[in-house]
C-alpha cells in the first residue's frame, strides 16, 4: 500500500515553544533535525512493514522543514509554499492510509503549542463539529475515502484524534505541563516507539474508517477580534455574523472548504494589533 505521511512541527518530541519553530530563532535548526528524525522513524518503519510507496509532506510554516538530504532515500517529499492543499497536498484516493506526525491541538484547547493555523483563530467549525488543523485534514482524507490510520504528539492531540476517528493508533512523544512545557521522551525512546506504533497501525489498519465529510460543508471560522473577521469576510461568498468576529461559508464540498480556510486566514493575517 501507498502511506501518505502529513508532518508539522509543534508536536514533534523536544518541541515545545517558538524558539523550536520559528525558522529566526535559535533552536530551531535543532527542531528540523528532531523533526526530519521522526519522520524517517515512520518512513523506515513503514517499508519494513511492506509499504510499496510513501510520500511525505512537510506541513509546517513555509513547509520547508525537513532536511531533505537525511530524509530515508526511498521517500518522496513534497515541500516549500504555496501549495493549493496545503497540509494535504498530494493526498488522494492512490493511499491506502495516511500518518499525521508532529500534530498539535485545536485552538482554545490545551496541549503544547495549540493553535488552528493562526494564532487568530480561536474556533472553527465544519458544520457544528469543532476542527483544528487534525480534523480538518482527516476529513479530507475521507474525502479520498484514505483512512488516518496513525497521529504522534503530545497527549491531548492523542486524546483529540481518538476522539474524532475510532481506532487510530496514537504516539504520544510528550506530555503537556503547560501550553510551552512538557514532559518529553528522548528522542532515542520517541523513535523505538514511532517505529513500533507506526509497525501496530499498520497492522489494524482495516479497523480504522475514513474520517467521511458531510455534504456541503458549512465552514465557520471564529476570530481572535472583529479585524480578522473583516479581512476574511473580502473573500466573496463569506458571511460575517453582526458584532461577533465570526465568518462563515458555505462550500460545495470539502475541498472546497478547505481552500476557502486558507484564503480566509491568509487574509486575516494581515490584521495590525497596534
Amino acid at each position: 500500500m501507498k502511506l501518505y505521511i502529513s508532518i508539522d512541527m509543534e508536536g514533534v518530541t523536544g518541541l515545545v515553544d517558538s524558539t523550536f519553530v520559528d525558522s529566526r530563532q535559535h533552536n530551531y535548526e535543532r527542531g528540523r533535525h528532531i523533526m526530519t528524525d521522526e519522520a524517517n522513524h515512520v518512513i523506515g518503519s513503514a517499508f519494513q512493514e511492506g509499504c510499496s510507496e510513501v510520500i511525505v509532506n512537510d506541513s509546517h510554516s513555509k513547509m520547508n522543514n525537513l532536511i531533505i538530504e537525511k530524509l530515508h532515500p526511498e521517500t518522496q517529499l513534497i515541500t516549500g509554499d504555496v501549495k493549493p492543499y496545503s497540509m494535504v497536498q498530494g493526498l488522494d484516493a492512490s493511499f491506502g492510509g495516511a500518518a499525521f506526525l508532529g500534530y498539535h491541538t485545536m485552538a482554545a484547547t490545551k496541549g503544547v503549542l495549540s493553535h488552528t493555523m493562526i494564532f487568530g483563530v480561536r474556533n472553527m467549525y465544519i458544520n457544528d463539529v469543532a476542527v483544528g488543523e487534525l480534523g480538518f485534514n482527516a476529513y479530507v482524507a475521507g474525502h479520498y475515502g484514505v483512512p488516518v490510520l496513525l497521529v504522534a504528539g503530545d497527549d491531548e492531540t492523542a486524546l483529540e484524534a481518538e476522539a474524532l476517528i475510532p481506532g487510530v493508533t496514537t504516539a504520544v512523544v510528550k506530555k503537556r505541563i503547560s501550553r510551552t512545557s512538557a514532559l518529553s521522551l528522548t528522542p532515542a525512546k520517541s523513535g523505538e516507539l514511532l517505529q513500533a506504533k507506526t509497525k501496530e497501525a499498520l497492522a489494524s489498519r482495516e479497523r480504522v474508517k475514513p474520517l467521511v465529510p458531510p455534504d456541503r460543508p458549512l465552514l465557520t471560522i471564529e476570530f481572535a477580534n472583529y479585524g480578522q473577521a473583516e479581512w476574511a469576510h473580502l473573500m466573496p461568498g463569506t458571511t460575517l455574523e453582526g458584532n461577533r468576529p465570526v465568518v462563515s461559508f458555505q462550500a460545495k464540498d470539502i475541498l472546497e472548504a478547505y481552500q476557502a480556510m486558507l484564503v480566509m486566514t491568509e487574509l486575516a493575517m494581515r490584521t495590525n494589533f497596534c
